[in-house]
C-alpha cells in the first residue's frame, strides 16, 4: 500500500510543472503502456504502471477543464445553474454558479462559474436554480512574480469561468438546506462585537470580515483559525465522539461498544463539512479524517507516514486539480511537517506526561510548525512573523477549546425550537464572542512583526528542515561534508545563469502602465498603473513584486495625469517616502520631466525627450518621453503619446530616437504608432501594457499587424503576463512570464484570439 500511495503521487506531481497537458493521443499510448507494464509478478513495474496511469488520469482532468472552458465560452447562451453562494446580506460582491445544462445540454462534470448578478425581483440564496441567458468566457488572471496566480486558483476550484448575465428567471425558488439552517441561525445571534468572525467560524463564509480585521488575522499567522480546517473538523468529530461516550454512560452494557463514538464522530464530521459548504479544505480534511476512523473502526495500526501517505493519495485520486491549490499543500506540509518534528526532534521524556506539562508540549508542536512551514509561508505569503509563534500559542487554545465548542453547541441547539433554546444560545453565543475577543486582544500586539521578504530567503528557509537532518545524520564530520556539498551544488546552480547588467519590467497591471528599470538592488518606477474602488495596481501588483525581488524604489515617474499611469501613487508614496517623484506636471517639490532633463543613475543615462515645457494638466500627447540607455542598448518609454505628438519627436530627436525596445505607445491604439514614428525609432522589439478583454479592443489589430508587417518583434502583457527585459554585457533578451520565465499550462492565455475583440 505505502509503494502504491507513493507511485500516485509521483505520477501525479508533474502536472504542477508541465508547460502543456499532451494532447489525447499521448496520453492513450501512456495508457496502453501503463497497461502493459502491470504484472502481478513485478513490484518495480506494477508500480511504474501505476505512476504512469496516475499521470494519465490527473492530465485527463486537466484537460477536461480545458476541454470546458473552450466549449462554453464565446456568445450569448442558454445556461441552468445553481446559486452556489451563500447570501448573507452583502451587495455587489461576485457570486459562484454551478452549471448544471446549457442550451438544454447537460454538463458533465459540473463546472463553475462567477458574475456579479442580485437577481432580478428576489435575492438570490444558495440552492435556488435559474435558467439564465449568459455570455461566458475564461478566466484571465493578472500575472506577475510574487503576485496572486489567479488562474492557478480558478482552475483548482473546478471554476474557470466568469460571465455576464443579461437576464434571469427563476426555476427553484426556494432556498438550500444549507442556506435556511445559516438564516436560522443569524435570526437568533444576537448583535456581537466578532460577529463576522464568528461566523466565519460556524460555517466558513468569511465574506463579512472587514480588510482591516482579515489583515491582523493574516499578519499574526492566525488566519487558519477562520478558514474550517483540519483543527475545527476534527474538534467538531471529537465533539461528536465526547457526546456518543456521554450517551454510554447510560446505556446498557451489552450495547456499548467502541464502534459507537466512532460512528457518532463520522456523523458529526460529515455534517459540520457540510455545514461549511463543502468547501475544498473542509472537503479535504474530511476525507482524510475519516480514512483515520475507518483504520480506527476496523483495528488496522498504521505508522503516521503511512496515513499520511494514503490520504494524500486518496485526495488526488479524487481530484487531482488538488495540485494547483495553495490550501493543499499547506495542509499536506503542515502535516508532514508535525509527524516529522515528533519523529527527529522529540520532546524529553519528562515533558511527555502530566498537565503541568502541556505548556511545554504545546510550545513544542508551534515551534515545529513555524520553523519547518517557513519555505512554504514565504512561497506562498512572502512574508514571515516570527512572533506569531506567541500569537499562535494564545490564540490556538483559546479559541479551540472555548470558542469552537460553544459554536458547535449552538448549532446542535438549533435543531430544537427557538422558543426553547433561545435564551441558552444567546449565552453560548456571547460566551463564544468573550473569548474570541480575549484571543484578538492577546493577538493584536504582534501584528507589527510582520516582514516581508523575497525570492532569496527561500534558501534560507530550508534551514530548519537541513539543520534537523544533518543533527540527526550522527557525526559532526558527516553532517559537515554534506552541508559542504550541499553549499557547492547551491554555488553551482545559481551561477549557471549569468546576472544581468540591468532589467526592465513591464509589469501586468491590466489596463494602466507600469514599468520598472533595476539595477543592483534599486529602482525606478514609469507609472504606478490604475487605482478602483477599495484597491489599485500599486497595492496587487507593483508593491508584491519589489517585495519579491527585494527592490528599493528610489523614483517615481510619472507620465501623465491619467489615472491607469498614476492611480496608485498615493500608496507606493506611503510605502516608499524617501522615493524622489518626477513629472511633467507644475507640482511644487517634484523633480521635472521635460525636454532636455538629463541624469545618470546606476550607470544609465536618462533624457527626457518630451514634453517641451511644464503642463499644468498633463495628458496623453503632453507624456513623459524618456530614452534610457547603457551605451550600447537602449529602452524608449513613451506613455500614452499619439500621432502629433510622434511627429514632433521625429522634427526635434530625429537622430536620437533610435532605440532597442519601443515601449508601445498608449496601450496599441490606433492613435498612435504611426509608420513614420516607428521607422524613427526603428526598434528591434516593441512592448505593449493591455488588459485582456479590455473595452477598448487595444491593442487594435490594425496597430499589432503594423509592427508585424515591420518585422518589429511584438510582445504585449495581455498574453505574455509580466513582460522581463534582461540586458547582459553583448545581449539582450526578452521573456514573458506566461512563456519563457514560469511557462505552465494553467498560466496559458485561454480561449481564441478574438476573445481580445
Amino acid at each position: 500500500m505505502d509503494e502504491v500511495a507513493i507511485a500516485i503521487i509521483t505520477g501525479m506531481v508533474p502536472l504542477i510543472f508541465l508547460a502543456t497537458i499532451p494532447p489525447a493521443a499521448p496520453l492513450v499510448a501512456l495508457l496502453l503502456t501503463a497497461c502493459l507494464l502491470f504484472s502481478p509478478d513485478r513490484k518495480t513495474l506494477r508500480l511504474i504502471a501505476i505512476a504512469l496511469l496516475s499521470f494519465c488520469w490527473a492530465a485527463f482532468q486537466g484537460q477536461m477543464q480545458l476541454q470546458q472552458i473552450s466549449d462554453l465560452q464565446g456568445a450569448k447562451r442558454e445556461v441552468i445553474a445553481e446559486v452556489q453562494t451563500v447570501n448573507l446580506g452583502t451587495q455587489g460582491s461576485s457570486r459562484f454558479f454551478k452549471i448544471e445544462r446549457v442550451d438544454g445540454k447537460p454538463v458533465f462534470p459540473p463546472t463553475v462559474f462567477r458574475a456579479k448578478w442580485e437577481g432580478e425581483n428576489e435575492p438570490l440564496m444558495a440552492g435556488q436554480r435559474w435558467k439564465m441567458l449568459v455570455s461566458l468566457r475564461p478566466v484571465h488572471g493578472l500575472l506577475n512574480e510574487g503576485g496572486f496566480d489567479a488562474q492557478r486558483w480558478a482552475l483548482s476550484q473546478h471554476a474557470p469561468l466568469t460571465g455576464t448575465i443579461y437576464s434571469g428567471e427563476s426555476l427553484d425558488t426556494g432556498a438550500g438546506w444549507r442556506q435556511q439552517f445559516i438564516q436560522r441561525v443569524l435570526l437568533t445571534m444576537p448583535e456581537l462585537v466578532n460577529k463576522p468572525v464568528l461566523i466565519a467560524l460556524a460555517f466558513g463564509e468569511k465574506g463579512l470580515i472587514q480588510k482591516p480585521e482579515m489583515l491582523v488575522l493574516q499578519r499574526t499567522g492566525i488566519a487558519h483559525l477562520v478558514a474550517i480546517s483540519g483543527l475545527h473538523i476534527g474538534i467538531a468529530a471529537l465533539f461528536g465522539g465526547w457526546l456518543a461516550r456521554i450517551c454510554q454512560w447510560f446505556m446498557p452494557v451489552r450495547l456499548i461498544d467502541y464502534r459507537f463514538p466512532l460512528v457518532v464522530s463520522e456523523i458529526f464530521l460529515l455534517v459540520y463539512t457540510w455545514l461549511a459548504g463543502c468547501n475544498a479544505p473542509a472537503l479535504r480534511t474530511a476525507i482524510v479524517f475519516s480514512l483515520w476512523i475507518l483504520l480506527r473502526y476496523f483495528r488496522v495500526r498504521c505508522h503516521p507516514w503511512q496515513i499520511w501517505l494514503w490520504g494524500v493519495a486518496l485526495l488526488l485520486m479524487t481530484d487531482p486539480m488538488n495540485l494547483l491549490s495553495d490550501s493543499f499543500w499547506l495542509s499536506c506540509i503542515a502535516v508532514a511537517s508535525l509527524v516529522f518534528w515528533f519523529q527527529w526532534v522529540p520532546l524529553s521524556e519528562t515533558f511527555q506526561h502530566h498537565w503541568y506539562w502541556c505548556v511545554v508540549r504545546w510550545g513544542h508542536l508551534q515551534a515545529g510548525v513555524m520553523l519547518l512551514l517557513l519555505p512554504l509561508q514565504i512561497g506562498i505569503f512572502h512574508g514571515i512573523n516570527i512572533t506569531s509563534f506567541l500569537a499562535n500559542i494564545w490564540a490556538v487554545p483559546v479559541v479551540s477549546l472555548l470558542t469552537v465548542p460553544c459554536i458547535l453547541a449552538v448549532l446542535l441547539l438549533n435543531l430544537f425550537p427557538a422558543s426553547c433554546m433561545a435564551g441558552i444560545q444567546t449565552l453560548l453565543w456571547q460566551g463564544a464572542d468573550y473569548t474570541l475577543s480575549a484571543a484578538m486582544w492577546g493577538v493584536r500586539p504582534f501584528a507589527g512583526g510582520w516582514v516581508v521578504v523575497g525570492e532569496n530567503c527561500l534558501a534560507i528557509s530550508l534551514f530548519g528542515w537541513l539543520a534537523i537532518i544533518f543533527c540527526r545524520l550522527g557525526h559532526v564530520k558527516q553532517w559537515l561534508s554534506i552541508l559542504v556539498s550541499f553549499c557547492a551544488v547551491s554555488a553551482v546552480w545559481y551561477a549557471r545563469i549569468p546576472a544581468e547588467r540591468w532589467r526592465v519590467d513591464m509589469l501586468d497591471v491590466g489596463h494602466g502602465l507600469s514599468v520598472l528599470i533595476s539595477r543592483n538592488g534599486k529602482g525606478i518606477l514609469y507609472d504606478t498603473g490604475n487605482k478602483w474602488e477599495g484597491g489599485s495596481a500599486a497595492e496587487q501588483n507593483i508593491l508584491p513584486f519589489l517585495n519579491w525581488r527585494n527592490i528599493e524604489l528610489e523614483q517615481i515617474i510619472i507620465s501623465h495625469n491619467d489615472m491607469d499611469h498614476r492611480g496608485g501613487l498615493p500608496f507606493l508614496q506611503s510605502r516608499y517616502p524617501q522615493a524622489s517623484l518626477r513629472d511633467s506636471a507644475m507640482s511644487e517639490g517634484h523633480l521635472a520631466c521635460v525636454a532636455g532633463e538629463h541624469w545618470q543613475w546606476q550607470g544609465l543615462n536618462f533624457n527626457v525627450l518630451w514634453p517641451e515645457a511644464k503642463i499644468a494638466d498633463a495628458r496623453n500627447d503632453d507624456s513623459c518621453v524618456i530614452r534610457i540607455d547603457d551605451g550600447s542598448f537602449s529602452v524608449l518609454l513613451t506613455g500614452d503619446i499619439e500621432v502629433r505628438t510622434e511627429k514632433a519627436l521625429i522634427r526635434k530627436w530625429r537622430e536620437r530616437l533610435h532605440s532597442t525596445v519601443l515601449q508601445v505607445p498608449h496601450h496599441g491604439s490606433n492613435t498612435s504608432s504611426s509608420p513614420p514614428f516607428l521607422r524613427t525609432v526603428s526598434p528591434e522589439a516593441a512592448v505593449a501594457s493591455a488588459a485582456r478583454f479590455n473595452k477598448w479592443h487595444l491593442p487594435t489589430h490594425k496597430v499589432v499587424s503594423r509592427y508585424h508587417k515591420a518585422r518589429y518583434d511584438w510582445h504585449s502583457t495581455s498574453s505574455s503576463g509580466q513582460l522581463s527585459l534582461f540586458i547582459y554585457g553583448d545581449y539582450w533578451a526578452i521573456k514573458g512570464l506566461r512563456e519563457q520565465l514560469n511557462p505552465r499550462w494553467y498560466h496559458r492565455r485561454f480561449g481564441v484570439s478574438v476573445d481580445n475583440e
